[in-house]
């Protein structure tokens, strides 16, 4: 019998073969695979912090607790917010009052402004008038004057001749050349011209008087002329005092508007102290206290979203000759002791260490070749962790098909 037809040595062979077949398969699915164990869960972890300062008054969450997207979680005294807001609403009552008279100080401007210049000009006419009247009257009272000073000197020579005439003629009485009548009628025209010459002096004084009185209105009408000038010098800015007008108009539009974005601002403020989940997830990292002051910007506690969580793998370099977007994977994880499937989302634009607080700086004589890590996102597949018991920092063994 041939060796070849022993049946012992035929399933021999054929075990052999089955084996070499088997080692074929199993190196050709290891080799197609690449994994690692420096992977880690990973999810969305938004950090609440405070928008405004203030006191906590209430605190509606605890930690571990799931909230959904909106929900109070703390509230801060409004008190202080509620004042601002009432303050900015009266400050923009009263710019918008402002706005609305200073709008309405343009048409009035105008108007106003071309009434001024026609009376100006009329003012500036009439002064003119006035000053020739008053001319013409200060001419004439000087006039007056110098003929009460004529009629004086006229009345004084008379006096005084009449009274050298009383004096002559008392010589002869008392010698009985004249008679006592004439002397009587000598002495009475005496008189008369002293009471000539008592009345032309009053009249100097009268005419002086006019004199002074007719200067003054003289004085005053040019007076009133440069005044009248000067109005309508003002009267003629009448554009500037428009532009002005209306530049004051736009000023005070604008402090409305200021006025308005403060209450905007205060409103919003007000708002702020009542701090709501910006997604649904867990509250995580609460470290707050009922009365406690917090300030704008202070973290008052973590969300984590555990509707949406991913596996980053950090791969060695070398792992990643043949690893590409949309490949399957796996992930088991260690706390669970399941397999998760995926697929690769993308590849990190650079190692870890790149990411890290002290990049390496190879540019020395002392380097030394390290293998690095690249971080590689793994998308899960939707529907298999339903109850949320995947959690960021979880340990994850994970696995890539590159063929």
């Amino acid at each position: 019998m041939s060796p070849l037809q022993n049946p012992r040595v035929g399933i021999g062979i054929g075990v052999a073969v089955l084996a070499l077949a088997g080692a074929g398969v199993w190196f050709w699915l290891t080799s197609a695979r690449e994994s690692t164990d420096d992977a880690q869960v990973d999810a969305h972890v938004s950090q609440v912090a405070a928008r405004v300062g203030g006191t906590i008054t209430t605190i509606n969450v605890n930690d571990n607790q799931t909230v959904e997207a909106g929900a109070v979680l703390v509230e801060l005294d409004p008190r202080d917010y509620q004042v601002a807001v009432d303050k900015a609403r009266a400050e923009l009552a009263d710019a918008e009052a402002n706005a609305v008279a200073a709008r309405s100080n343009v048409p009035i401007t105008s108007t106003t402004a071309a009434s001024n210049m026609t009376t100006a000009r009329g003012a500036v006419v009439q002064a003119l008038s006035g000053i020739a009247a008053a001319e013409k009257e200060v001419e004439a009272a000087r006039a007056r004057l110098v003929s009460a000073q004529a009629r004086l000197r006229e009345a004084e020579a008379n006096a005084t001749k009449a009274s050298r005439d009383v004096e002559r003629l008392r010589g002869l009485l008392a010698k009985d050349e004249v008679s006592q009548q004439q002397f009587d009628a000598a002495a009475a025209a005496a008189e008369a011209q002293r009471a000539t010459a008592d009345s032309a002096r009053s009249q100097i004084a009268e005419a002086e008087a006019g004199v002074r009185v007719a200067e003054s209105k003289l004085a005053q009408a040019r007076a009133g002329e440069q005044q009248a000038h000067a109005e309508l010098q003002t009267a003629e800015t009448a554009p500037s005092q428009i532009a002005a007008t209306k530049a004051r108009a736009a000023s005070a539009e604008a402090r409305t508007e200021q006025a308005r974005a403060t209450l905007a601002q205060a409103e919003l403020n007000l708002q702020y102290t009542v701090v709501k989940a910006p997604m649904r997830g867990v509250v995580s990292k609460k470290g707050i206290n009922v009365g406690q002051v917090v300030q704008t910007g202070q973290p008052l506690l973590a969300i984590v979203q555990l509707d949406d969580v991913w596996v980053t793998a950090n791969y060695k370099e070398t792992q990643l000759r043949n690893m590409r977007p949309g490949q399957s994977a796996a992930a088991d994880v260690d706390a669970l002791g399941r397999e998760f499937t995926g697929k690769v989302d993308s590849i990190a634009g650079a190692t870890g260490a790149r990411f890290s607080l002290l990049p390496p700086e190879n540019a020395t004589g002392n380097f030394v070749k390290v293998v690095q890590r690249v971080p590689v996102k793994i998308v899960l597949d939707a529907g298999q962790d339903p109850e949320h018991l995947l959690r960021p920092g979880m340990s994850v063994t994970a696995t890539v098909r590159t063929k």
